[in-house]
């Protein structure tokens, strides 16, 4: 499939998510084969109905592509019969949950990084002692482990327990993000992995300095990258994309 089997307003999304695959396996945030970046597809193209962008199973993050992107709908099933690749639909039933039922979830991410894992696998949680984690002061929220995620009945559990907040810390699993594009998905996820690579290497080190409350909120009210007057996170895509341009490109194929 090529750019002109596609209207200009999907093949600009799928673009944009095929650059973001590989920013995440340039981050090192690339889980072999495995987790997901979806995207809705703009109404001009989809109508009513909802349709979703997402990997093609089987391939790393690195030879994702705007064209081997797969089209399903909310159940995770093909939509687009002329592309080869597989889904693993399991891995959208927590996408689909949050997609479904939020309308401004345009975008989510879901990794299992390292130190991402670590924190999330600690009963505190995220902790408030760290210049990224005071920036997210009242935008996290938590749900319990219930183990591979594949069972449709826990989406309400998981939709009641994220309570409309943008970043989830899924316990003993991983972290995800959603917003309404997808750099401000990208931007607070890179703020929560940050906040947990730090509380991992402060581990150790001795007691902490808690950020209270108040500085916490005022952080958090000030943070520039999430406001829209400073680009929600675009010029931060933009910056990371270049970079991946200068020694993987090929995801605008």
């Amino acid at each position: 499939m090529k750019q002109e089997d596609f209207h200009p307003d999907e093949w600009q999304a799928r673009v944009e998510l095929a650059a973001c695959y590989r920013i995440f396996d340039m981050l090192g945030w690339a889980e072999m084969i495995y987790n997901h970046i979806t995207v809705r597809i703009p109404e001009s193209v989809s109508g009513p109905s909802k349709q979703f962008l997402i990997n093609p199973f089987g391939l790393h993050y690195s030879e994702v592509t705007a064209s081997n992107l797969v089209k399903i709908d909310t159940a995770g099933k093909k939509l687009d019969a002329a592309n080869p690749h597989p889904v693993n639909p399991a891995g959208f039933t927590v996408h689909s949950a949050i997609h479904q039922h939020t309308p401004d979830a345009h975008c989510i991410m879901h990794t299992h990084t390292t130190t991402g894992m670590a924190v999330a696998c600690t009963a505190s949680g995220l902790a408030q002692n760290n210049f990224y984690s005071a920036q997210l002061h009242g935008l996290v929220a938590y749900h319990d482990f219930e183990g591979i995620t594949v069972h449709a009945e826990e989406a309400p559990r998981l939709l009641n327990n994220m309570a409309g907040k943008p970043l989830l810390i899924l316990r003993n699993h991983g972290l995800l993000a959603w917003a309404p594009t997808l750099p401000l998905a990208l931007v607070r996820l890179w703020t929560l992995q940050r906040a947990c690579d730090i509380q991992c290497m402060q581990a150790g080190l001795g007691a902490a300095i808690t950020v209270s409350q108040t500085v916490a909120e005022k952080t958090t009210h000030d943070s520039f990258q999430f406001d829209a007057q400073f680009g929600a996170g675009q010029d931060v895509f933009d910056a990371l994309k270049r970079r991946v341009d200068q020694f993987n490109p090929g995801y605008a194929q």
